[in-house]
C-alpha cells in the first residue's frame, strides 16, 4: 500500500527540485550547527513559507538515526481518533518512504489503543510535512506514523508510556518527531503570551500540566494530544527537561499581526 501525498504543492512544492531548494535554504539560514542526538522534538507543520525555519532550526541540530516515530494530530474527521499504519510506503516528492513493519508491530503489542488504519491517514497533513525535511537529512530512514484524535489524557499518558517501553528496548535509536502548531487564530500578543504557559509545562516534561493549562488558558494547540503522549515517553525514558531552540508566529511573515499562528520549535535530550 503507497500513501499518496496530500498536500504536495499546497504545504510545500510539489516539485522535488524546488522542494529540495527550499529546504536546503531554510537549513543553511541557520549556518553551521553541531548535530546530537536527541529523543525527540516538537516541529510545525503549517506551510513552509510559515513554519519552515522553524522546522529546520530543530532538525538542523539533530542527527537524525534510521528509525523515526512520527506523532500527529487527525484534523480530519475520517478515520480512527488513534490511528497507526504498521505497513506500506508513503511517498513524497522525493520518493517512497517504508513504514517499519516491525517497530509498528511492537508498538501495537505494547499500545493496545492504537488501531491499524490508512483512513485516517490518507488526507491528513501534520505528519505528511515533516517527511520532506527527514529525507533531506536522512535519506535511509524508515518510520511509523501515528496519528491522535483524542485528548484523553489518562489514554494518552499510557500510549506515551507503552511507547517508551518500545523505544528503549528497541535495538536501534528511534527519534521521537511530535507534529504540532501552538495557539491559533488570536492577536501576537495574545498567543505569545499563550504559548509560552504551553511551552513552560513542555520544557518542564509536564504532559498534565500541559493539559490543564491549554484547557485553562483556552490555548488552541492543535497536537496536544501527541505531545502529552511525547512528554509522558520522556518522563517514563527519565529524562529531566525538554529545550525550546525557536519560536514564531506567521504574523512575522504575513504582516497580519491580528490573527495569527504560533509555531514552537523544540529538543529533548
Amino acid at each position: 500500500m503507497i500513501r499518496l501525498p496530500a498536500v504536495a504543492g499546497q504545504f510545500y512544492p510539489g516539485n522535488a527540485r524546488e522542494l529540495a531548494a527550499l529546504i536546503h535554504r531554510f537549513l543553511k539560514e541557520n549556518g553551521e550547527q553541531e548535530t546530537s542526538k536527541v529523543r525527540a522534538c516538537l516541529v510545525p507543520h503549517a506551510g513552509y513559507i510559515y513554519s519552515g525555519h522553524v522546522a529546520a532550526a530543530v532538525f538542523s541540530r539533530i542527527e537524525i538515526p534510521r528509525k523515526i516515530l512520527i506523532l500527529g494530530v487527525r484534523h480530519q474527521p475520517h478515520g480512527e481518533p488513534l490511528a497507526i499504519m504498521s505497513h506500506g510506503q508513503w511517498r513524497t516528492p522525493f520518493g517512497d518512504v517504508t513504514i517499519d513493519r516491525d517497530l509498528g508491530l511492537r508498538l501495537r503489542g505494547a499500545c493496545p489503543e492504537l488501531q491499524e488504519d490508512e483512513v485516517a491517514h490518507s488526507r491528513e497533513h501534520s505528519i505528511e510535512v515533516e517527511m520532506p525535511f527527514l529525507q533531506v537529512l536522512q535519506p535511509h530512514f524508515t518510520f511509523v506514523p501515528i496519528l491522535f484524535g483524542t485528548t484523553s489524557v489518562d489514554e494518552l499518558v499510557r500510549i506515551g508510556e507503552g511507547i517508551a517501553r518500545v523505544v528503549e528496548k528497541f535495538e536501534e535509536q528511534v527519534l521521537l518527531v511530535t507534529s504540532s502548531d501552538m495557539n491559533h487564530y488570536e492577536d501576537e500578543a495574545t498567543t505569545r503570551r499563550k504559548d509560552q504557559r504551553a511551552i513552560e509545562s513542555m520544557v518542564r516534561l509536564d504532559p498534565v500540566g500541559l493539559y490543564d493549562v491549554c484547557k485553562r488558558e483556552r490555548i488552541s494547540m492543535c497536537g496536544l494530544g501527541p505531545a502529552i503522549v511525547t512528554l509522558s515517553a520522556m518522563k517514563k525514558m527519565g529524562l529531566q527537561s525538554g529545550e525550546l531552540v525557536k519560536y514564531g508566529t506567521s504574523g512575522e511573515i504575513s504582516g497580519d499581526y491580528d490573527s495569527v499562528v504560533g509555531y514552537a520549535g523544540m529538543i529533548f535530550h
